[in-house]
């Protein structure tokens, strides 16, 4: 995994383990890697992925069986989704908005150009 000096490096992991339950690949009620396992896979100190599911057992995304791991929570996809959502919107949409009137751009064209990247991304 590769890092970038703009987030915290936890936060980066955490997007990982929400891109997987957002795609189905963690589906509610599944064991995930372990703390050590997501630490050796990703190259960080053990303290670094204690972080990540601490900060992810916080947002109710997963929770710990003490003693058998660690699980996507009933409710996880919902709460990775709007967490994400939320993110997006705090984060993402104000710079988007700004290039937008930047470029000269509308919903239209937006609409247009997000149309043309579904039905290509679907091939």
């Amino acid at each position: 995994m590769e890092f970038n000096e703009n987030q915290a490096i936890y936060l980066q992991i955490a997007d990982y383990f929400c891109e997987n339950i957002l795609q189905k690949k963690w589906q509610k009620g599944e064991k995930i890697p372990s703390i050590r396992e997501i630490a050796v896979k990703v190259e960080v100190n053990p303290n670094t992925a204690i972080r990540t599911f601490n900060y992810l057992q916080d947002q109710g995304i997963i929770y710990n069986k003490r003693g058998i791991g660690y699980f996507v929570s009933e409710d996880g996809f919902e709460k990775t989704l709007e967490l994400k959502k939320q993110q997006f919107i705090q984060e993402e949409l104000p710079k988007m908005f700004r290039m937008l009137d930047l470029v000269k751009l509308d919903f239209e064209d937006l609409k247009r150009y997000h149309q043309k990247f579904r039905k290509e991304s679907r091939n």
